[in-house]
């Protein structure tokens, strides 16, 4: 059996929202499986000397403007929140605590969260709006609150920014398939190439 998909990213990526939306149909039309795996970007832009995209002169406003663009391509929500970008530790550590226990819970849980931040336009930094989203999927909200707060699920994502690092990945989104790393929600189409011949 093949090796599942790797698909990293940023709760606070604009084009980690969009691929998050397609990623795993994407795969589940060639029968691929896909891990999730949530990060700290800022660790990664530490190390390249990057900045988040919105604060790059001319380039951030290219990219708000593409965002606008690629969310009427796709037929999907958007809103540029007026918070951004922001700090996502919390959301993140609450995917790898459910991520332990149900993988599938999990991703509905981050495809939610993005949908209230990117869709919406909800600040999901603030404790109240995940909370909120957590009842709303059914998730015990002390429990959740509790575990962000605790020190393994704390290491656990530092553990997978490191791990990400190591892979090579240094923005949103960053696709790993069989080793093969793509970056950039505009590299599915290239990722679905390379699922279906196996790469060239």
């Amino acid at each position: 059996m093949d090796d599942p998909i790797r698909f990293y990213f940023d709760f606070s990526s604009p084009y980690g929202y969009f691929a998050a939306l397609k990623i795993d149909d994407l795969a589940a039309g060639f029968g691929r499986e896909v891990t999730w795996h949530p990060m700290m970007l800022g660790a990664a832009m530490k190390i390249t000397g990057s900045k988040p995209l919105a604060e790059v002169e001319i380039k951030g406003d290219y990219c708000k403007h593409d965002w606008d663009r690629l969310a009427r391509f796709m037929g999907v929500p958007w809103i540029m929140p007026e918070n951004f970008p922001i700090a996502t530790l919390a959301v993140s550590r609450a995917f790898y605590w459910l991520d332990d226990v149900d993988p599938v819970l999990a991703k509905r849980f981050a495809l939610a969260a993005l949908d209230i931040y990117f869709g919406q336009g909800r600040d999901i930094s603030d404790p109240d709006t995940v909370t909120e989203l957590a009842v709303s999927l059914g998730i015990e909200p002390d429990g959740l609150l509790a575990a962000v707060q605790d020190p393994a699920v704390k290491q656990r994502l530092k553990d997978e920014t490191v791990g990400a690092i190591e892979a090579g990945v240094f923005g949103s989104p960053y696709i790993i398939v069989d080793g093969e790393g793509f970056w950039g929600a505009d590299r599915l189409w290239m990722v679905k190439r390379w699922l279906r011949s196996g790469g060239w």
